[in-house]
């Protein structure tokens, strides 16, 4: 018993002393070597791989960045838009280097608007529809791309096909009877539209009586006039014309002339107990303007005047 009692003993000896051991330090960690930064190697370096997109941009109109000492750039214009350059020098890898093509539309449009923020063309760029569509400056614009002679003949032509891809409902819609002649290459979108987008509806260049789309073509209707027409100063042009294309003449919204009028006219001149007999518009007898007859049923035969008159209230002349 005593030896069991002593070998008893002991172990708690040794367990305690084991214990009370304090554990070895752990090894410590190297710290983590600094990472470099990459730098500026110059748009000649990136020539040496990329022979056919330098000689490209040397004749865009980007090509004026490669001199611009304002923003630091000069002689460093690929890498204002991919970044700096030195570690993809190295690797060769695509993942060392910024495309703007497969950044964000966020992204891509920060570096794109590093030159040209506050221009009055992109005033209205985060109201647009393009913006909040996610549709990036690259998907329209070709940094590399030159713009020879023979393209800048045919930039109409450029703009109608660029803005087509996208819509395609709307430039079916040309294809109708009447239309404006883009197809023809006489115009292009954005003679009405602002691509990089404004406070507006579909980002039409065009309000009620300012309608520089409308009117920069059509000035004979152009006011402002004595006695206007409301849906002139109201509602605009596209109260009565489809804007894009009709099969309707004068691409109007309704087949018939007088079908447009009765959509705000139809009411006028009801007779009710205070009305006046052959007080205006109404549809039925004893009204004036019998509809049933061929002789009322062209509005515009008399009321001729009908974007305003500088002597008549009822547009007669």
């Amino acid at each position: 018993m005593p030896s069991i009692r002593r070998s008893l003993v002991t172990f708690v000896i040794a367990v305690g002393a084991w214990a009370g051991q304090k554990p070895a330090p752990a090894p410590a960690k190297a710290a983590p070597a600094p990472v470099e930064k990459p730098t500026l190697v110059g748009s000649e370096t990136c020539q040496a791989c990329h022979e056919d997109i330098y000689t490209a941009f040397q004749k865009s109109r980007h090509q004026s960045v490669e001199t611009d000492k304002k923003r630091g750039w000069a002689g460093n214009g690929c890498e204002s838009c991919h970044g700096p350059a030195s570690k993809h020098i190295e690797t060769a890898s695509a993942d060392d280097i910024r495309n703007p093509l497969k950044l964000t539309a966020g992204a891509a449009d920060k570096g794109c608007l590093t030159c040209h923020l506050n221009q009055p063309t992109h005033s209205g760029r985060l109201q647009g529809g393009h913006a909040r569509s996610q549709v990036a400056c690259t998907s329209c614009h070709s940094v590399h791309k030159p713009e020879p002679e023979a393209l800048r003949a045919k930039k109409t032509a450029t703009i109608n096909t660029q803005c087509a891809s996208c819509h395609q409902g709307v430039w079916a819609q040309f294809a109708r009877p009447h239309s404006h002649q883009l197809k023809q290459g006489a115009m292009s979108c954005t003679d009405c539209h602002n691509p990089h987008g404004n406070q507006l509806a579909k980002q039409v260049r065009t309000f009620a009586s300012n309608e520089p789309g409308c009117l920069g073509c059509h000035t004979n209707t152009r006011g402002p006039f004595t006695f206007e027409h409301a849906p002139m100063r109201q509602t605009g042009c596209a109260t009565c014309h489809e804007v894009h294309g009709s099969a309707n003449p004068r691409m109007l919204t309704r087949h018939e002339v007088r079908f447009v009028c009765l959509e705000c006219h139809a009411n006028v001149g009801s007779l009710t107990s205070t009305a006046p007999v052959n007080s205006g518009a109404g549809v039925v007898p004893p009204s004036f303007h019998d509809l049933r007859s061929t002789r009322f049923q062209n509005c515009t035969l008399c009321h001729q005047k009908i974007h305003g008159s500088h002597a008549d209230r009822n547009y007669l002349r």
